[in-house]
């Protein structure tokens, strides 16, 4: 690395997760993101949103749960065996809050990836199919019976976009005030850095971590804050235009996956959109911040309205998991790829589709657009590295190899260097990473102008600050790395 690309350098290591669970996304993120069947009588699909205590829920807890749970044995005094006790809850409180499986205590309880803390005890989980059934019951507000009354808000959705969403704010950029730091306990593994980005116009980083998200000054280069996630691990982070809000989406792998809005400035949470089966693996938010994409496993990409959380379109065209979308700073295009090289332009009003991009013969981990809305650049695990242009449909520049990796000595064939990450900064500068272990920084022209190594790791993200002077680059083993931009 050159003694002239970076004049300070720091590192910060995520705290532990303190979750046995979090061995699984650390196997996606090393490959770098890659259901015992118990009879119940229970309807395994309800109709509608039809979900009742009576008929739905109460036969999956006589199975399960009421032994140590229902009327003649009541642990933690919680008592499951009517409707009437299950809402009282137990010596903790509350075990449901209507329309928030995710903050329920007995959704956490029957969904915990730790053997030790999983309900029932000693026992198999609980099928998939009964979970979501539990699941759905909660999030559609907890009836009792085929007619009854949702006991959820009318409304979860408080987002209203403001008028200069897609400008640099009036005044002071977004910056966080009086948010605690989430601590979690050690632990020998930490959790991979699967999502990070950098606000447009302050000082601002956000990262990845499990159950939340950390908020780093990046002139400091130290936490500041935390943004609590219980829906499980985000998979992607988004500012909008103007800084003001942090798009998080991710979710329980095999479980359950949603997007969710906060406020920068005050850690509130404005929206939160999808109720996918999966977790959502791309999400962004249109520079208007009137619209919302996600995608994952379930290889459609959705859009929603921010204003009332209603389905505007699907795009169906790809062929396998939706790994990555980005919506042009124009707000005109939105752009989406797929773990089978697939990656598309549509319009981004009405879903008609623009151009079809091959090239990729493998995952496209990574897009970002320019700030001119002209080039988006791709990267995936064919090693490739092209830079769109998008008026065209054709490619400006393409590296085949831009991630070359070193070969260790008595190591044949071929060997992986896909690109995981890519930003473009303001002046149009891009800056990526691989599985060669390195981030590289690339010019307008696609000429590579610096380079460093990532020791005993693989960058899995990239930022650049809003004012272009700092790198940063998260990792596989969950340290953040600074350095400062030569001039």
């Amino acid at each position: 690395m050159s003694p002239m690309l970076f004049r300070q350098s720091a590192t910060t290591r995520e705290p532990g997760t303190g979750h046995a669970g979090c061995s699984f996304v650390l196997m996606v993120a090393a490959t770098i993101l890659l259901a015992t069947p118990v009879k119940v009588v229970v309807a395994d699909k309800p109709k509608g949103d039809a979900v009742t205590f009576k008929d739905h829920v109460k036969p999956i807890l006589r199975q399960y749960c009421l032994k140590c749970h229902g009327n003649d044995e009541q642990n933690a005094d919680l008592n499951l065996q009517t409707y009437q006790t299950l809402l009282k809850g137990g010596s903790g409180g509350a075990v449901v809050k209507p329309g928030r499986p995710e903050a329920s205590v007995l959704f956490q309880a029957i969904t915990a990836t730790d053997d030790a803390a999983r309900m029932p005890p000693k026992s198999p989980p609980i099928p998939r199919k009964h979970v979501q059934v539990i699941r759905r019951w909660i999030a559609t507000g907890l009836r009792e019976t085929s007619v009854s009354k949702s006991l959820s808000p009318a409304s979860t959705i408080t987002f209203n976009p403001s008028a200069n969403a897609a400008k640099k704010p009036s005044g002071p950029p977004a910056m966080p005030v009086g948010l605690s730091v989430i601590k979690r306990p050690a632990t020998s593994r930490r959790l991979p850095v699967l999502a990070m980005a950098a606000s447009p116009w302050a000082p601002l980083l956000a990262v990845s971590a499990y159950q939340h998200v950390r908020l780093f000054d990046i002139t400091t280069r130290k936490e500041i804050g935390s943004l609590p996630f219980p829906e499980g691990v985000p998979y992607m982070l988004r500012f909008s235009r103007n800084g003001g809000v942090l798009l998080v989406a991710g979710g329980k792998p095999v479980q359950v996956g949603s997007v969710v809005l906060f406020d920068v400035r005050t850690g509130k949470r404005l929206a939160q959109l999808g109720d996918e089966l999966d977790a959502v693996m791309a999400a962004d938010i249109s520079p208007d911040q009137r619209l919302v994409a996600l995608g994952g496993s379930g290889r459609t990409v959705k859009v929603y309205s921010t204003a009332d959380a209603r389905l505007r379109y699907k795009l169906t065209r790809h062929t396998d998991w939706i790994t990555s979308l980005a919506f042009s700073p124009d707000g005109k295009q939105l752009a989406s790829g797929d773990r089978a090289g697939g990656l598309h332009l549509w319009d981004a009003g009405k879903g008609g589709l623009l151009f079809s991009l091959a090239s990729h013969q493998a995952s496209v981990r990574t897009i970002s657009w320019r700030s001119d809305s002209k080039v988006l650049a791709s990267g995936g695990e064919d090693g490739r590295l092209i830079w769109w242009n998008t008026e065209s449909g054709f490619s400006s520049i393409s590296n085949s190899n831009p991630h070359p990796p070193q070969r260790p000595s008595g190591v044949y064939g071929k060997l992986p260097n896909g690109v995981l990450a890519a930003r473009f900064g303001s002046d149009g500068s891009l800056f990526t990473c691989g599985r060669d272990s390195h981030a590289r920084f690339w010019n307008v022209s696609g000429k590579q102008l610096r380079t460093f190594k990532v020791e005993a790791a693989i960058p899995t993200q990239v930022a650049i600050s809003h004012d272009g002077k700092t790198l940063v680059a998260g990792d596989s083993t969950g340290h953040v790395h600074f350095w400062t931009r030569a001039k």
